[in-house]
């Protein structure tokens, strides 16, 4: 802490002499120093994760990221380290530097840079694949694979208005004459009504456009990715774009 004092001299006027009275004003002003206070520490965040796993570990992650084997990938490593430049599937492998020990390569797929890591020399001679040895094990327990949501087969009995993703086996036994209509977008399309059935009951199919001479009467038609609406107070099956209509 330092004071500085500023002094400021004023002439007034005094009421009870003739004489001007000069007054001294000191202000008094303390003035704090500057103190430095120590950086933080950077908050460690999504993109400093390649930094806490082992070169293994992102390897692996490469290999299930690009769809290659591990075994392939990891001879790949091997030879652009002795003949600089290597493949393994879509990727390019090249061997940009040599120094302490320490080999560091790039990766491209189609002139795009996918990724640029160093690893040792001693990591290369290893006899056993040590990105094998955890590409079922640790990326499992940490990077799970997402299950594949396939819509389970239903009867028709089981069918209530709003369920998607439908799929359904069942047996035509009647289809009407095609109609054409408007839709809201002022579209002129096809529509004819089918009727479906299974063991447990039946229910009425919408056919839109080349839907309609897809299917005939006797045929047992495998329905994928329907969703179930009604109409007038009666349940009935759409099958969208996303939807698939064939016979089994």
């Amino acid at each position: 802490m330092r004071t500085v004092i500023f002094a400021v001299c004023l002439a007034e006027n005094s009421k009870h002499k003739g004489t001007a009275v000069r007054t001294r004003y000191c202000f008094e002003k303390t003035k704090a120093t500057r103190k430095t206070s120590p950086k933080k520490p950077r908050k460690q965040g999504r993109n400093t994760m390649r930094s806490k796993l082992y070169p293994r570990e992102y390897l692996a992650l490469l290999t299930v990221k690009y769809e290659v084997d591990a075994d392939k990938f990891f001879n790949a490593l091997v030879s652009a380290e002795k003949d600089q430049k290597s493949k393994c599937g879509t990727l390019s492998i090249e061997c940009r530097l040599k120094q302490n020990h320490k080999v560091i390569f790039l990766i491209t797929q189609s002139s795009k840079v996918v990724a640029q890591f160093k690893i040792s020399e001693e990591f290369l001679s290893k006899k056993k694949n040590p990105i094998k040895e955890i590409t079922d094990t640790y990326l499992s327990n940490r990077y799970p694979i997402k299950k594949c949501r396939t819509p389970q087969p239903i009867q028709i009995k089981d069918l209530r208005v709003g369920m998607k993703k439908v799929n359904l086996k069942a047996k035509v036994v009647e289809v009407s004459k095609p109609k054409s209509v408007v839709t809201r977008f002022g579209n002129y399309v096809n529509v004819a009504n089918a009727m479906v059935s299974d063991d447990t009951g039946k229910i009425k199919l919408c056919l839109w456009n080349d839907q309609i001479n897809s299917v005939a009467v006797g045929d047992t038609v495998q329905i994928e990715n329907a969703r179930i609406s009604a109409f007038r107070n009666e349940r009935q099956m759409r099958v969208g774009k996303k939807g698939t209509l064939r016979v089994a």
